[in-house]
């Protein structure tokens, strides 16, 4: 029995080092979605939701995770500020959050850019009034072998998984310090179990924990928590740019996550994150929800 599991979990290893390259934690595929669970109908925005009076920022909410969630924290009542690079995405974010009754406000911002993301943070608490929630989500993804990778590139994934989540954490704080609040961060399934050609990525991401950890030491008794959502393989327009839509890897990706056998939608990883910034789990702090559709479980 024991040289079994140990049989299989060597071939999952190798399935991962080998066929699943261009993968990345966040990920959109159109062919997936029959794969994956049923989406459910567009709802309006609930008056006395979960975060009713609240506001709410989001670094790169114009794709993704991160629309997912502006388009989840708006219906569940909270104002919502997002940045990102694209104007045409973040446009369509905002008209589409309106139109179900939310409340959204697109600014165009660069996560590594520090004045502008301390120009989009102070401009949505000067629209609305205060920061209480902060979900910094901005991220990118490269795959190369190490020695492979420009010092352009390195420096290029680190500022924008790393030292985006840093600047915008910087012009949060003093915000969220008038009231106290909660701050969620995007990293990766990659902080636990990585692939060739990650280096730059996984180093950034698993970075993200420890900046998380301290920041909860730092602020936790000025009624701040911070905690760390790491995604799976997820149905994203990040995981077409990865997979260059290849079936094979796609479906190969599917099968990795033993307990569901499916990619995760953006709107499953967006709801792990409403969690993690509502007050339904007081006590989490400084730690990292794995949702990864028992991936790392078979391992």
């Amino acid at each position: 029995m024991m040289k079994h599991t140990t049989n299989r979990q060597s071939s999952r290893r190798q399935v991962i080092q080998t066929g699943l390259a261009g993968l990345a934690g966040a990920a959109t595929v159109g062919f997936t979605r029959q794969a994956n669970a049923q989406q459910p109908a567009p709802k309006p925005a609930i008056a006395q939701g979960r975060f009713a009076g609240k506001v709410v920022v989001i670094t790169g909410a114009t794709s993704g995770i991160g629309r997912a969630a502006a388009i989840a924290f708006a219906r569940e009542g909270a104002k919502v500020g997002f940045c990102g690079r694209r104007e045409n995405l973040g446009a369509e974010v905002e008209q589409e959050i309106r139109q179900r009754s939310g409340d959204a406000t697109y600014i165009k911002a660069d996560v590594t850019q520090p004045k502008e993301v301390e120009s989009f943070v102070d401009r949505i608490v000067e629209k609305y009034g205060q920061l209480d929630v902060a979900f910094n989500n901005a991220g990118d993804v490269l795959t190369k072998p190490l020695h492979e990778i420009t010092v352009e590139e390195w420096d290029r994934t680190q500022n924008t998984n790393l030292r985006g989540v840093f600047l915008a954490m910087k012009y949060e704080i003093p915000h969220l310090l008038k009231r106290g609040g909660n701050i969620v961060i995007t990293a990766s399934q990659h902080t636990i179990a990585t692939r060739p050609g990650f280096a730059a990525y996984t180093s950034a991401k698993r970075a993200l924990l420890g900046l998380a950890q301290v920041a909860a030491l730092d602020y936790g008794q000025q009624g701040i928590r911070v905690n760390v959502l790491s995604p799976g393989i997820t149905d994203t327009p990040l995981f077409q740019r990865t997979t260059g839509g290849n079936p094979e890897k796609v479906e190969a990706s599917r099968q990795l996550a033993d307990a569901l056998k499916r990619i995760a939608t953006a709107e499953e990883i967006a709801e792990a994150a409403l969690f993690l910034a509502s007050n339904d789990c007081p006590y989490i702090t400084g730690t990292s929800l794995l949702a990864d559709g028992g991936m790392m479980s078979g391992l």
